[in-house]
């Protein structure tokens, strides 16, 4: 089985990271399941908090869909908790694509009824309530916290630095009990780069005994099981129908091609 994980952190501006990232994956991977990971190349990378910023890394996402098929990947996996193109993904996509933002919280859903969650700062709020919003979600909330750290470059400086690090921890830590405070019974870290962290480290629940979610093994866990479940549905996974069809092949795909270029949805047959 090979999975392409798609970081949205840009490739090589974050080793620290990436190699906690690689350490987690590698971990979760187990027998026959080999995980590359990809980051952002061509633009961006290094401010998803803000919503122009990652609309402009999303075509290489996008992008990276097409040649994750062509080179015969089973599964997509998009690392961010914002799950920045996972709806265009599945409408052009015919394996399994799937984000850490939509399995965090589907995952959470089965370990506690009321959730909390620590930001990296403020400005990553209102695309969390968003995304709670579109799945129905924001009574499930008991509370946000944030952790007040202004930037993926000083995520990246803490987790490099030990001393860094145990002040990070600290910061997290006091963050999740706030939320458990509020009523929590499992706490997300709301950043993929604290729950790397924070993953790394072992620390699976909080001081008062609330689990703390580790996101990555559960994205790549439930990534191995689709692909399971679409051999033994005989290749079906994503529907075809409304949300996530694609153009009509002959007439219609020649007409969007003329338009958007020969590239656009590639596994559609044209006149």
């Amino acid at each position: 089985m090979r999975l392409w994980y798609q970081s949205v952190t840009r490739e090589g501006s974050f080793p620290t990271y990436r190699a906690t990232l690689d350490r987690l994956l590698q971990a979760a991977a187990g027998p026959d399941v080999t995980i590359d990971v990809h980051g952002i190349r061509r633009q961006g990378g290094t401010g998803d908090q803000y919503r122009y910023l990652a609309f402009l890394e999303t075509v290489e996402i996008l992008e990276n869909v097409h040649r994750a098929q062509a080179e015969g990947y089973d599964a997509f996996l998009i690392g961010n908790l914002f799950d920045p193109g996972l709806r265009e993904a599945r409408e052009i996509a015919d394996i399994p694509v799937l984000s850490l933002g939509e399995t965090v919280l589907q995952t959470a859903e089965t370990m506690g009824e009321r959730l909390g969650f620590v930001s990296i700062n403020r400005k990553f709020e209102p695309r969390l309530w968003d995304g709670l919003t579109r799945r129905r979600l924001t009574d499930k909330v008991a509370g946000i916290a944030s952790m007040q750290v202004p930037s993926m470059a000083d995520l990246e400086a803490a987790g490099s630095d030990g001393a860094a690090v145990q002040a990070l921890m600290q910061r997290f830590m006091a963050a999740a009990e706030e939320t458990v405070a509020a009523g929590a019974e499992v706490v997300i870290a709301a950043g993929g780069v604290v729950m790397a962290i924070v993953s790394d480290r072992g620390v699976f629940r909080t001081p008062s005994g609330a689990p703390i979610l580790h996101g990555v093994a559960a994205l790549v866990e439930q990534a191995k099981a689709a692909v399971r479940l679409r051999g033994l549905m005989g290749g079906v996974y994503t529907s075809p129908v409304l949300t996530y069809s694609k153009p009509a092949a002959g007439a219609e795909i020649a007409g969007y091609r003329k338009a958007y270029g020969q590239r656009v949805y590639p596994g559609v047959q044209g006149e």
